[in-house]
């Protein structure tokens, strides 16, 4: 997976983190850093995030006289659990606080697989928001519940009947597997006999998904409201439509010479530290080189990451996560935007002076401070991507002219959905542009950090390399994101500009770049045994992975392993500018760890050729590999190249196994449940 803005079926929104664990964090930090008289020292303070070893639950305490709404999420950037969180706020301002609804990210529902059923069949009311993510997947902290919920469905049969339930799914219509996660829990809950409140929400990102989640919000409270309201106890608030308040930090400005936290994000020691989003590890700049020629009108970076002292492990096919920094120039826009300079001094805080919380439970926690502005832009602020719609009120919240208040709130609103569709979605208007297109509207940074300027999240990139091979480096390979958007504005992706400008050790030495990273793991995996055939399709960056597993095999046919057929379906534009890795792929061939390579050079015949067209050609050899045991892995674009190699695939089994449409789809389903169809797409 190579990205470069947001790949995910959900935008980045407010949170990088769980409250809790956060809040745990926090609290240390706060108390070791007040404990070495830190408050009066002018000096940068590097503290490494550790996680416990031994982790004590935390004690609920909730009244039990009121019924309980549960509300479950999973979320790969925040998304999910904001509009979770919103759902709960409007809950207890429906019913005046006489419902309890609590917010629960499904990684921490249960601790073991066990705990998810025992605590499920206790529950009376619960709520679904669930983002997919990549290939139909489930979100990192949903993964777990979703394999249990899916796969033991027909062990635990109709155990749900006490259970009223309703789900809203986050996706993106552009991808094949539109809101696949919902659908399939959503479906999964009624076979096991729990009771359905109102019909599947399905989220669209590709159009405006704030508006699809209120639409869903007007059908499930009327369905709620006969079930939770008592008489005597609770009311529903239906004269006066709900309008959330709009968040905010409690914000602290300190003198100029308060001394700043900076995260050290610290190696692994003692295995006191697990290295994943919320506490990534720092990792220099080992090599960073161009893959294409000069040639070339395009970029494409071939980076690696020194991880020799950090812990980390890794497997082909895996990605790492990376906290790249936005540019120096658009953090400098953003501060000039905001009416501040650069050297500002704050902190954020999500509770009030006297210890009470601040906005409900919907107020993400704050990154570390004291900081300065400039390194809170550049860290923190996710500038670039289109706005959401609170984001827009927010802003119309603080403007100063009128007109421009007017319509900041117009395009917040449902009657504006149409205009802001086409102001922000289709023209892909980043947040620095509207707010450049709206002088007046100047937040305070509490207002900025909570409720406009989400957080900005990890791009993720298939790991282009073996441990086998390289066991201190993490390889990367990533294409340069750089050319006009619709509005005529140059856009620079955030990390692949990172990337593309970083300084490697072998040229500068300690003053190497460096970035946060991590590891997660990915389903991507080579088969046990290594005489299984492969055919590995990849044009482009989704060569990555297989680069990774060509230097697996060449390892374990150097250690004396016998290595099956592997064959590759490498494109790209012209042979001359942007054949990447040609020598190794050619020495692979050479070897005999590529069996056979087919490429397809989209720019240098009369007609475009692509990798589906040379998967045609070689049909029969496909469909002897696929009928003997073999394996199919495709990487790469997932609204272009794989649909066509998606749809390219049913061809050749309907012409070569002699079956029908249907037949063919059952082939392929067969094929991806029993592990053999694998994709790795963005």
């Amino acid at each position: 997976m190579t990205s470069s803005t947001s790949v995910l079926s959900e935008n980045p929104l407010y949170l990088a983190m769980g409250f809790s664990v956060a809040a745990l964090f926090l609290s240390i930090a706060l108390l070791l850093w007040r404990s070495l008289g830190g408050e009066k020292a002018a000096r940068t303070e590097l503290t490494a995030i550790k996680k416990l070893a031994v982790e004590v639950p935390e004690v609920e305490v909730e009244d039990t006289t009121k019924k309980k709404v549960t509300i479950l999420y999973g979320t790969q950037t925040g998304t999910a659990e904001g509009f979770a969180k919103a759902l709960a706020e409007e809950g207890k301002a429906r019913y005046d606080n006489k419902v309890n609804f609590n917010v629960v990210d499904l990684d921490d529902y249960g601790a073991e697989d066990e705990q998810y059923e025992q605590k499920l069949r206790k529950e009376a009311f619960v709520l679904f928001t669930l983002a997919t993510y990549g290939d139909g997947e489930p979100t990192d902290n949903s993964a777990r519940f979703y394999k249990w919920f899916v796969e033991g469905k027909e062990e635990r049969g109709n155990w749900l009947s006490g259970l009223a339930y309703a789900v809203f799914g986050l996706g993106n219509r552009q991808y094949e597997h539109f809101n696949q996660v919902a659908k399939v829990v959503d479906e999964a809950l009624a076979e096991q006999g729990a009771q359905q409140l109102v019909s599947l929400g399905l989220g669209d990102d590709d159009q405006c998904i704030e508006d699809d989640f209120a639409a869903w919000r007007e059908q499930l409270w009327p369905s709620l409201d006969p079930l939770l309201i008592d008489i005597g106890n609770a009311s529903p608030v239906i004269t006066t439509p709900y309008t959330a308040a709009i968040l905010e930090y409690r914000l602290v400005i300190h003198d100029s010479d308060t001394k700043v936290h900076e995260e050290a994000y610290a190696a692994k020691r003692n295995g006191q530290a697990i290295h994943d989003i919320h506490h990534p590890c720092r990792a220099n700049v080992a090599v960073r080189k161009e893959l294409h020629s000069p040639l070339s009108d395009r970029s494409c970076i071939h980076l690696e990451f020194d991880i020799s002292s950090t812990g980390l492990m890794y497997e082909p096919g895996d990605h790492v996560g990376v906290f790249a920094g936005n540019t120096a120039e658009n953090v400098e826009e953003a501060a000039n935007l905001l009416g501040l300079s650069l050297d500002t001094i704050f902190s954020l805080h999500a509770e009030a002076e006297d210890g009470s919380p601040l906005g409900g439970s919907s107020l993400p926690p704050p990154f570390p401070g004291p900081c300065t502005l400039r390194t809170a832009l550049v860290r923190y602020a996710d500038l670039l991507n289109p706005p959401r719609k609170s984001a827009l009120a927010a802003l119309a919240a603080y403007a100063s002219d009128p007109a421009e208040e007017d319509r900041l709130k117009f395009l917040a609103s449902p009657i504006g959905k149409e205009d802001y569709h086409q102001y922000v979605t289709v023209s892909q208007r980043s947040l620095l542009e509207v707010m450049v297109e709206f002088p007046s509207a100047r937040p305070p940074l509490g207002v900025f950090f909570a409720a406009i300027a989400p957080r900005l999240q990890p791009r993720y990139y298939s790991i282009s390399s073996s441990s086998s091979f390289a066991p201190d480096r993490i390889h990367v390979t990533c294409a340069l994101v750089y050319g006009p958007s619709p509005t005529g504005r140059i856009h620079k992706g955030v990390c692949s500009t990172w990337m593309k400008n970083a300084l490697p050790i072998s040229e500068v030495g300690d003053k190497c770049s460096w970035a946060p990273i991590f590891v997660r793991q990915s389903n991507l995996k080579l088969p046990r045994n290594s005489e299984t055939p492969i055919i590995m399709v990849g044009p482009g960056t989704g060569l990555a992975p297989f680069r990774g597993f060509l230097q697996e095999r060449a390892a374990l046919q150097v250690s004396g392993e016998k290595l099956g057929p592997a064959l590759l379906f490498f494109g790209c534009r012209n042979s001359k500018q942007d054949f990447i890795y040609e020598e190794e792929l050619r020495s692979y061939v050479s070897n005999g760890t590529i069996s056979d390579l087919y490429l397809a050079f989209s720019r240098e015949g009369p007609t475009k050729e692509y990798v589906q067209h040379k998967m045609i050609e070689q049909a029969v050899t496909i469909w002897d590999v696929l009928s003997k045991g073999g394996f199919l892995y495709v990487c790469g674009d997932a609204k272009g190249m794989a649909k066509d190699v998606h749809k390219t695939l049913h061809t050749i089994l309907q012409e070569q196994a002699s079956v029908n449409i249907s037949e063919a789809e059952s082939i392929v389903k067969q094929l991806q449940t029993d592990g053999r169809y694998l994709r790795d797409v963005w």
